[in-house]
């Protein structure tokens, strides 16, 4: 039985790699999965040009570049990663409301008739509570990603990036049409390598994801495409 478009739509594949290795990827996934992720590593080595390759394969493209500057600053960045063809962009919702705004200002900027939404990282899942505190965020993660989240969609943000353990209480707390995504997904058995606050993508549907990030137990895998599959297929069954 074919898998739904929904469940496609609902799985992004982190290409952190090389752009060898990414092209090679885009092309072996194009139709398995809705959303691949360009974060820094690939896009430092290639530039805007790897977005527009692989809206050229179909994929719907994540720019995860987590934004943190000053307003001025963001607010051109934000536009540019409209003009090259983003569909998603990440900011630092550490950045406060006036950089979210600005954000959100620039990528409203570029007439687009799709247009690009703002997800704000709350606190990162490769952080527990004790790197977290050593860095001085107040309290529990838990209530710190509360408060990012709440700031950021209260100033533009369509969403957040928070881990499979918040997202319940970020869709309870944000409402439905909220972009929840949760990246350190892991499938039962996977290596969790630096992720900490993790869940499998069954757990993370079930708890509200819009969208989930899965690397490196796919791209890593011998068989990317059936491992991607087996990804799609399990989101699918928690959807119904």
């Amino acid at each position: 039985m074919p898998v739904s478009a929904d469940a496609r739509d609902r799985v992004i594949v982190a290409l952190d790699c090389s752009r060898s290795e990414a092209l090679r990827l885009g092309r072996e996934l194009a139709g398995t999965v809705g959303w691949v992720k360009v974060g820094m590593t690939l896009f430092y080595a290639c530039g805007p040009d790897i977005v527009d390759y692989l809206r050229g394969l179909g994929f719907k493209v994540f720019l995860d570049l987590k934004l943190f500057d000053i307003p001025h600053q963001v607010r051109g960045a934000a536009r540019s990663a409209v003009s090259c063809g983003a569909d998603m962009l990440s900011i630092h919702g550490l950045g406060g409301a006036d950089m979210v705004a600005a954000a959100r200002e620039g990528a409203s900027s570029v007439g687009r008739t799709s247009p690009c939404d703002i997800v704000a990282i709350t606190v990162l899942t490769s952080m527990d509570q004790a790197c977290a505190d050593s860095v001085g965020l107040a309290g529990p993660v838990d209530r710190e990603v509360a408060r990012l989240a709440s700031l950021a969609c209260a100033n533009g943000a369509d969403g957040i990036v928070c881990s499979p353990n918040e997202a319940s209480a970020m869709r309870a707390l944000l409402g439905p049409a909220a972009r929840i995504v949760c990246p350190g997904v892991r499938p039962a058995g996977s290596d969790l390598g630096d992720q900490s606050r993790v869940a499998t993508p069954a757990e993370a549907i079930a708890r509200g994801a819009s969208r989930i990030v899965v690397g490196r137990p796919i791209t890593g895998a011998d068989d990317p495409v059936a491992a991607a599959r087996a990804v799609v297929d399990e989101v699918a069954a928690a959807l119904d």
